[in-house]
């Protein structure tokens, strides 16, 4: 079959059953395009930004398990990417971005926007590739989903020189399968470790579970909750293992780390055996590695040989996909005493994980995310952006199913909510909710247009505290109250501003004004009393909504362990 090598790219994207892509035109992929124009198989949503379309393919993938794509042009197109990808890398996000580059002849001239996206890209991809025949196109893109999609995901680039879109292969035949000889990801645990881990957990006295994203990823959230009921034994999940576990089952403690519960604090810096799943020991989990979990030996089940011992040394490394390990561990795991150990894990725990200070005459950011899950019921996909907004959906809804939370982990891209909630909506063709703060969603607040223009049930719920909140908490605790550029309601000089309530008398933005703009309903709280209907009303309309709720200015997210210390050094709300 003759083909261009931008027809290969649509057939090759049919092929790999992708239905929908993000991106974003410019010169040189003007002809992958043109062939797109016809593709009544793949839609392609126009974003107004690259850096929300590499967002949005990340949360279609986190939402729906595929790979997501993204498409830009070369040079700055191509490097506002640059953020999503790096987002997608971090937290383990199969995405394939295809880019646009000049062609063939002039590389390395300092073109027209020319950028060594190669170069550029190779610290946060898994794998990239630059093409440089129209032969190699088909077997590129095979290569890169195939990549994308297995062993530890992780994002794939693809940069097309334009020559590379306009040339014809005579005989064009899509690959069936591909093999790569250099790549071959470990799925099935050695049966001997399993039993070794077996063993130890049955003689432990402390243990506890230790589960994040690598749960999820691998679809084994059943095998962790029959792991856990099996041996009686406490679970805590990181961040972006939030639904990977039930977070209403009486075993579990919420999520470990900087603003993690006591309970999982104290019982990961407790235990004599930490049987961790699918992580990669973050500084945001851990604090002080040389600290960190000074009684126990530890367990580590991964599909990524390379992060097993990185951060902190492992007893029994387990390598291969969490499935597979956790369905043969099952088989023969047989529990220990560890009756003592849950009852103080009890007491840890007390009546709630978290809990803050109630009021009658502002709203408190918590209670938002409270109502959220009742309003629910516990049903949504929660998007979030990043900052405090982020701490408090993971610590106010209850997430029990994996794939409901959509939350940038390892990068902490501001902007990362709102278009990811849009890929999530998308690919699920269901409403999905957005966290956010009033800073972070006017990193990408462009994309109102493109929820507007393609009705996207994206909702999103805005906690307007007028500051950027997190950094602000920081220099409230650490740096004496110098609120220095964090203040979004005035000049910046919110430090020295001696009646910061007087600064509620405008809004900058008019976030109701703006989603009018768009043709998005829009709907703001600014006391208790409306907080509940201005929530049920943005919740009811079919299509996108934007719920304000102007919150408490100065709340704190707590509790908190301070950088560098460890799991029991913690911070309360004094």
């Amino acid at each position: 079959m003759k083909m261009t090598g931008a027809q290969i790219v649509v057939d090759a994207l049919i092929q790999e059953k992708v239905d929908l892509i993000f991106g974003y035109p410019g010169g040189v992929v003007i002809p992958i395009f043109d062939a797109l124009y016809g593709a009544k198989k793949v839609k392609v949503i126009l974003t107004r930004h690259e850096q929300a379309a590499a967002h949005a393919a990340d949360g279609y993938a986190r939402a729906t398990g595929k790979v997501g794509v993204c498409l830009s042009t070369s040079g700055p197109g191509a490097t506002n990417l640059v953020t999503g990808i790096a987002a997608a890398y971090l937290d383990s996000i199969p995405v394939v971005a295809i880019t646009g580059q000049v062609s063939t002849p002039i590389l390395g001239t300092d073109a027209f926007q020319e950028a060594d996206m190669v170069g550029i890209s190779r610290p946060i991809t898994k794998h990239n590739f630059l093409v440089k025949t129209i032969k190699e196109l088909p077997c590129t893109i095979k290569k890169a989903f195939y990549i994308a999609g297995t062993g530890r995901p992780g994002p794939v680039l693809i940069d097309i020189p334009m020559d590379i879109s306009k040339a014809t292969l005579a005989h064009y035949e899509y690959p069936k399968e591909v093999i790569i000889r250099s790549y071959k990801p470990n799925i099935v645990g050695h049966p001997q470790q399993i039993k070794r881990a077996a063993s130890l957990i049955k003689g432990a006295k402390r243990p506890v579970i230790f589960a994040g994203g690598g749960i999820i990823i691998s679809g084994a959230h059943n095998e962790l909750l029959e792991l856990a009921e099996k041996t009686n034994i406490p679970v805590t999940t990181t961040l972006m293992g939030l639904g990977g576990f039930p977070g209403t089952h009486r075993l579990f403690l919420g999520m470990p780390g900087m603003h993690g519960t006591k309970a999982a604090n104290y019982t990961l810096h407790n235990s004599d055996l930490i049987i961790s799943i699918g992580v990669r020991f973050d500084d945001r989990v851990t604090g002080d590695v040389n600290n960190f979990a000074p009684y126990a030996k530890i367990i580590h089940m991964d599909i990524d040989p390379a992060a097993i011992s990185k951060i902190i040394k492992v007893d029994i490394p387990v390598v291969g996909d969490a499935k597979n390990i956790l369905t043969q561990l099952n088989k023969i795991i047989e529990p220990g005493d560890y009756a003592a150990w849950n009852r103080q894990v009890s007491k840890w725990k007390g009546r709630a994980l978290f809990s803050y200070p109630k009021s009658k005459e502002e709203i408190k950011p918590q209670a938002v995310v409270e109502a959220i899950y009742k309003e629910t019921k516990g049903e949504a996909v929660i998007a979030t952006e990043v900052g405090q907004n982020q701490m408090w959906a993971a610590h106010y809804y209850r997430y029990t199913k994996p794939r409901t939370l959509l939350s940038s982990g390892g990068l902490g891209a501001m902007g990362y909510g709102m278009p990811a909630a849009m890929g999530a909506a998308l690919g699920l063709n269901k409403p999905v909710i957005d966290i956010a703060g009033d800073g972070s969603i006017q990193m990408n607040i462009q994309e109102l247009a493109t929820i507007s223009l393609n009705n996207i049930p994206v909702k999103v719920v805005i906690l307007n505290n007028g500051y950027l909140g997190m950094v602000r908490q920081w220099q409230e605790l650490f740096y004496n109250k110098r609120y220095s550029s964090t203040c979004l309601m005035e000049d910046n000089t919110c430090g020295e501003c001696k009646e910061p309530e007087k600064c509620r008398k405008k809004y900058v933005p008019d976030f109701i004004a703006l989603a009018k703009s768009y043709n998005i309903p829009a709907f703001r709280a600014e006391k208790p009393s409306e907080m509940l209907p201005v929530l049920r009303k943005g919740l009811k309309i079919e299509g996108p909504a934007i719920m304000e709720f102007i919150v408490s200015r100065e709340e704190n997210v707590f509790p908190m362990v301070p950088a560098g210390k460890s799991l029991d050094q913690i911070m309360e709300e004094k």
